[in-house]
């Protein structure tokens, strides 16, 4: 469908006056007949936004003018600026695509700006909310950094008919603080035969990129970036809910994941270091839910993934760690030389239990039903593996002059 725009080719949304941007924005959507409306933001502009800014129509888009053909440094700007209530509530959403309607709704070309600014989270939406009961969306060339809430970009089930999202060619983050329960996601995707591709997310918190089921969805070559903060996950693929552990289909192949580095070199001939952040991801790519929640689940499997051909470099507790699964396919996953493993039990870690200690590859045999190994695992426990924390004997590896995204 041709997009129309409510606007001249040529010419931007403007922002002024700034006091009433926010609803002019919803109007110029909201208005009957703008199915297939482009609104087209101006470059360098940051919009100050106090509510999120709502599609309501199919084929609707928001851009910014001038793009393609830009720098991505020119792309406007939707700060989150509305208000954050005493009790944790408050405006966490810029962008909703979760309309009845909002079926092939584009986002592209814009910057999203949480504006935590290093507060606690408060209850709500992700910085931008895509899916529910919509097909074809697009998120594209997007970055989304410093989310109120949970997430930087969550692409919602609602009725279990939310599908086939493209999200391409973003740069998500950083998103949540490393603060216990302050934590956010890269991109949050929860919505069956979706593609999420050559993404580069840095500096998430909880997971890079965490797979809600999402059942015959392609995860490929995005590469996932620890920075300034430990990190819980680099891609998970955990979650029993809200799919029932239904992961059929799911492919996550050629992504790559790097932990930490180290920031000041203290041994030149082992080529390691310490990191000043103490930063690292506890765990490369967890699969199955016992890896992440313990027994929160009970018997419950997730069931029906391929992962297979990621590489990993920098400092991990675990490359990779799997339990509690079902017809579960792993396959040609590397790990490089830059690499090293640490960590030891932290607070949040059970008295009594045990823990692997930090390598490469841990599955536990007994909690997987079949299930292709077709690489060297250690077989072990693998239960609620995120409570480690570096220790007094915890190195980095050193790789200075290098840019991760290359």
């Amino acid at each position: 469908m041709i997009r129309r725009s409510r606007q001249p080719d040529d010419t931007c949304f403007p922002l002024e006056p700034a006091d009433t941007v926010t609803d002019r924005l919803n109007q110029a959507l909201s208005t009957p007949g703008a199915v297939g409306w482009s609104i087209k933001l101006c470059p360098d502009t940051n919009y100050n936004i106090t509510a999120p800014i709502k599609f309501a129509y199919p084929n609707q888009e928001i851009t910014t003018l001038g793009f393609p053909g830009l720098d991505l440094s020119r792309r406007a700007t939707l700060t989150i600026s509305g208000s954050t209530a005493p009790g944790g509530e408050g405006h966490t959403t810029a962008v909703d695509g979760t309309c009845e309607h909002c079926t092939s709704v584009m986002l592209r070309y814009v910057s999203i700006v949480g504006n935590r600014a290093g507060a606690g989270p408060i209850d709500g939406g992700a910085n931008i909310e895509f899916g529910a009961a919509n097909q074809n969306q697009i998120i594209e060339y997007v970055h989304s950094r410093d989310p109120r809430s949970w997430s930087c970009l969550h692409v919602a089930e609602g009725p279990f008919t939310c599908a086939n999202v493209l999200i391409q060619n973003n740069d998500i983050g950083p998103c949540g603080t490393d603060t216990f329960q302050e934590w956010a996601d890269g991109i949050s995707l929860s919505c069956k035969f979706s593609t999420v591709q050559h993404n580069v997310i840095t500096g998430a918190t909880d997971g890079g990129i965490v797979i809600f089921g999402s059942p015959g969805s392609w995860i490929h070559n995005n590469t996932i970036i620890n920075q300034g903060a430990m990190q819980l996950g680099g891609i998970n693929v955990v979650d029993w809910t809200p799919w029932s552990g239904d992961f059929t289909g799911t492919v996550v192949e050629n992504n790559r994941i790097m932990g930490g580095f180290a920031t000041t070199l203290t041994d030149s001939v082992a080529n390691k270091g310490k990191n000043m952040f103490n930063a690292f991801i506890k765990i490369g790519i967890a699969m199955g839910s016992r890896t992440w929640f313990g027994d929160q689940f009970g018997y419950n499997v997730t069931r029906g993934a391929v992962v297979r051909n990621n590489v990993f470099q920098g400092a991990f507790g675990y490359a990779m760690a799997a339990g509690d699964l079902r017809n579960w396919t792993v396959s040609g996953n590397v790990v490089k030389d830059d690499v090293t493993f640490l960590g030891g039990l932290g607070p949040n870690c059970t008295e009594g239990e045990i823990y692997p200690e930090p390598q490469a590859f841990v599955f536990n045999s007994t909690a997987c039903t079949d299930c292709i190994m077709e690489q060297e695992f250690a077989d072990k426990t693998t239960d609620s593996l995120t409570c480690l924390l570096p220790d007094e004997d915890s190195y980095w590896p050193w790789l200075p002059a290098v840019d991760p995204t290359t």
